[in-house]
């Protein structure tokens, strides 16, 4: 059983057809390229993540919780800190946060 068409002129149309479609194949696989190739870069740019999280209230000034830095419990309003600041914080009475317990990783004994 043959799939193809006897007459030239329908293989001519079919081989016309083929050769777009390759190359809109080719054409998408070099656009994912670029995609691929751009988030790796984004990924390597990314400055590394910070050791220590502080996360501001709504208000954006009081802060209400201590986090390890990558913390998944962390909210958008957090900004990391180095590791006096989230001591400071901690001594000044703003909460640890339950997940990633942050007063244990520091070392910081209440009272």
């Amino acid at each position: 059983m043959q799939d193809l068409p006897p007459d030239l002129p329908r293989l001519r149309t079919l081989e016309t057809w083929l050769a777009h479609t390759l190359d809109r194949v080719r054409q998408q696989i070099a656009a994912v390229e670029r995609q691929e190739t751009e988030q790796r870069r984004g990924e390597q740019a990314r400055p590394p993540e910070p050791d220590w999280l502080i996360e501001q209230g709504l208000s954006g000034r009081a802060a209400v919780y201590v986090h390890v830095g990558g913390c998944g419990m962390a909210g958008k309003r957090s900004r990391g800190v180095e590791r006096d600041q989230a001591l400071r914080a901690l001594a000044e009475g703003v909460d640890a946060c339950t997940h990633c317990r942050p007063d244990s990783e520091l070392g910081f004994i209440d009272g």
